[in-house]
């Protein structure tokens, strides 16, 4: 069984919009294939993000749509335990990027994102190639 993918919500998006050209050509395989998982944390920033004008799907269709064509399914590791790993993640205050990436790393799944201050900061952030073995959370 392949290694789960979170995908952050720009990711989602993107998915959700056909743009399968914004990913790197190594990665649509895995995307395809995946399985693929979101933290509950991007259907939240989702619906500010539908809030603001800024989306127009609700976050509900976009979340519907992937898991009918991409067997997107959300998260269902335990919040107690992404609130707590994320407390580690002190190297941004976006509380968004905090449960995200303790999302991924508690499930042990590595994180498609394309943002530049994630891929600096969190071992299981990849863009173009994802690493061989998750970190697993902090004990």
């Amino acid at each position: 069984m392949a290694s789960v993918i979170h995908l952050d919500t720009h990711s989602v998006i993107w998915l959700h919009d056909g743009e399968f050209h914004r990913f790197p050509v190594s990665i649509l395989p895995l995307i395809h294939t995946g399985p693929l998982e979101i933290s509950p944390m991007v259907h939240l920033e989702l619906h500010y993000l539908h809030e603001i004008g800024r989306l127009s799907p609700t976050p509900d269709e976009i979340l519907r749509s992937l898991h009918q064509t991409l067997a997107l399914k959300i998260s269902a590791s335990a919040f107690h335990s992404v609130v707590a790993e994320a407390a580690s993640l002190a190297w941004t205050r976006d509380p968004f990027d905090r449960l995200i990436c303790a999302s991924a790393r508690v499930a042990g799944a590595s994180l498609l994102t394309k943002d530049a201050i994630i891929l600096a900061n969190e071992p299981n952030a990849f863009w173009d190639q994802p690493p061989v073995h998750p970190q697993a959370p902090h004990a």
